[in-house]
């Protein structure tokens, strides 16, 4: 078992502290992920605590078939799209909440102006590219893992991948992007 699977194991036999646990582990990184679909950061903080709402009080089972965080962000998914569907929204828009944390102005300023280039260019990109770009390169998801989030096969995953990448790749290259500086 992961940690994550643990601390929820944990908190299944009565010891609140793993639930505790599991927020601290996943939260910001789920609300990411979820900002990814929804295109709102204060829509997915409230679509991540609906999702640790509904771990907490529907207590679903965790079989082990993929890791936790894979199983957790499988349900977050089906939590934005059930927002999604209810809300009618159509788009998914990634914004960039982040600042470099950089010392020499010049260079956080670079680093700035690509991270808007490469949010920009993937906000132009279909939901399922976004998505499986995000959870490959931002969360670092096996393919097999980003498969069972997705709800789509290991190979299905593999060819919106590549299809991703080159349609990202000409994304950056209209922005004046060169390619080999990624």
């Amino acid at each position: 078992m992961d940690n994550g699977a643990s601390s929820y194991r944990r908190f299944l036999d009565g010891d609140d502290s793993g639930f505790v646990q599991l927020i601290k582990d996943y939260k910001d990184g789920l609300i990411l992920y979820l900002n990814g679909i929804v295109g709102n950061i204060h829509t997915a903080e409230e679509l991540t605590e609906d999702t640790f709402f509904k771990v907490i009080t529907k207590k679903p089972k965790f079989r082990g078939k993929s890791s936790f965080k894979t199983w957790l962000y499988a349900i977050g998914r089906n939590v934005a799209i059930d927002y999604l569907r209810r809300s009618s929204k159509a788009s998914m828009v990634y914004l960039d909440d982040g600042i470099a944390d950089e010392i020499d102005l010049e260079e956080s300023y670079i680093k700035e102006e690509r991270k808007i280039i490469i949010h920009r260019a993937l906000s132009k990109l279909s939901p399922d590219y976004r998505q499986v770009l995000w959870l490959v390169y931002f969360e670092e998801f096996t393919n097999k893992e980003a498969a069972a989030v997705m709800k789509k096969s290991v190979h299905n995953i593999e060819t919106l991948l590549y299809r991703a990448r080159q349609k990202m790749k000409k994304e950056l290259e209209k922005e004046g992007f060169v390619y080999e500086e990624l």
